[in-house]
């Protein structure tokens, strides 16, 4: 009777139900291709975010950066927190251009920090702090080093600097938290980059002949002493083991050049490659955040002028340079185990100029 009565109106009911089933399949099929491409996309996307949510922004916040600021990136992490502050005083009290300091840390620092620069001198600064997700880290970095510290999250922090909300500025220089700033920070900033190049390091090839002493004690100043050329991969670069290294502890970076390279995803490659297959975290030197940026950058980077970065002052208690030398020095960096705020170290008058005991007392000097 229901089928008579719709014969009636011209509608034929198996037809009707075969077109439905026809519309439910094709809606279906859609819906699997829609699920599809978002798991493909997701998988596309970085599991972690380098900053993490709400807390990326602290300290001076009603401060607007200017296209005429310095920016400059240094990690602070809570055991070294008197090391970041020496650095930063420095830049700050021999800059004449405006400086803006981005401090990058883990979340257990951040209140020590804004007291810290609260309650010296150094309240005057403008600065912004970033809290870095170490979780960005995960299956990228391999426990294997001669010196565990330099295994730290904020170590990889230089790998990820477009993604530091910091976008605003077009380069942004970058200084390790064992540097002392002598000159004026606006001279390096200003480094003219060579077209194609996202940044500029000092060349080991340009120590300068009074480092001839430091190498005497094992000072590395080539790939050898970074990358393991025993292994197929490395061999495969076709990087000359004897060609000179750089120090990514001091650069300048041109981020919208840094981007368009997609230099943290070439970093990053490296990273896990690492992990798989051991290329270098048992190389001479033991480093774990130099080797993927040495072979990243090689041959596609400016040079700084040598004086921007006079390094290896931590590198060992008794090889010293002629003070003449120093004062002409714009930039000195302890990079090594022998850092100024413990003991033995060489230079450490140049250091303690610029330190600013800790306010709250948990940031000591070793002294003998």
């Amino acid at each position: 009777m229901w089928y008579t009565s719709i014969l009636v109106l011209g509608w034929d009911v198996p037809f009707a139900l075969r077109k439905i089933n026809h519309g439910l399949l094709i809606l279906l099929v859609l819906v699997a291709f829609a699920l599809l491409y978002n798991k493909t996309r997701l998988q596309t996307l970085p599991k972690y975010s380098v900053l993490k949510k709400d807390e990326g922004k602290m300290g001076m916040e009603d401060e607007k950066e200017m296209d005429t600021d310095i920016p400059v990136v240094i990690c602070a992490s809570e055991e070294r927190i008197g090391a970041s502050m020496a650095t930063i005083n420095s830049v700050y009290s021999n800059s004449r251009a405006s400086v803006f300091f981005y401090i990058v840390t883990l979340r257990d620092a951040i209140k020590k920090i804004r007291e810290y620069i609260e309650k010296t001198k150094l309240r005057k600064i403008r600065y912004k702090i970033l809290e870095f997700n170490p979780m960005v880290l995960k299956g990228k970095v391999s426990p294997d080093s001669s010196r565990p510290e330099l295994l730290h999250p904020l170590n990889f922090v230089r790998f990820y600097l477009p993604l530091l909300a910091i976008e605003n500025h077009e380069r942004i220089v970058y200084l390790d938290d064992d540097v002392i700033v002598q000159g004026d920070i606006q001279e390096l900033y200003d480094i003219k980059l060579k077209a194609g190049h996202a940044a500029a390091f000092a060349s080991d090839c340009d120590l300068p002949a009074t480092h001839e002493m430091v190498r005497s004690v094992g000072m590395q100043t080539t790939y050898m002493g970074f990358l393991d050329y025993r292994k197929e991969g490395v061999r495969e670069l076709g990087i000359n083991p004897s060609d000179c290294s750089f120090n990514p502890g001091v650069f300048v970076a041109d981020i919208g050049e840094w981007k368009k390279q997609k230099i943290t995803k070439q970093l990053e490659k490296w990273m896990a490659k690492n992990v798989r297959e051991n290329l270098y975290s048992s190389a001479v030197a033991g480093g774990v955040a130099t080797p993927p940026m040495l072979i990243v950058f090689h041959d596609k980077y400016t040079t700084i002028d040598p004086l921007w970065h006079v390094r290896h002052l931590g590198w060992s208690p008794d090889a010293r340079y002629p003070r003449s030398f120093l004062k002409e020095a714009q930039l000195l960096h302890w990079n090594g185990r022998f850092k100024p705020w413990v003991y033995p170290c060489v230079h450490l008058d140049l250091w303690e100029k610029w330190f600013i005991p800790d306010p709250t007392g948990s940031f000591t000097l070793v002294r003998p």
